[in-house]
């Protein structure tokens, strides 16, 4: 499973990479928008959205991107390591 992040905080990238292989999940966890940012994200099968510390254009091209390779997009106010966690753990109790 691969899950792309949007958002959160720099120091928060490696406790961020630790959660998603707590649920052997592969991540890619974009904080600040790079300059081919829509090439980047790929076909994940989950994009999670840290609302409150994300671009306006980067949550734009995330969910463009996610539309087209049919992932779930999972929106979180916190960017917190227990918010990244309830995502999660919510999707794979729905799967």
């Amino acid at each position: 499973m691969s899950i792309v992040i949007v958002g959160g905080h720099d120091r928060m990238h490696c406790r961020y990479k630790e959660i998603c292989k707590k649920y052997g999940c592969k991540c890619k966890i974009f904080t600040q928008c790079p300059a081919n940012f829509k090439n980047q994200i790929g076909n994940p099968d989950m994009v999670i959205v840290f609302t409150q510390t994300v671009a306006h254009k980067m949550l734009q091209t995330a969910s463009q991107q996610a539309e087209k390779a049919g992932a779930v997009i999972k929106h979180c106010n916190s960017s917190s390591a227990c918010a990244l966690n309830d995502a999660l753990c919510e999707y794979f109790k729905e799967a």
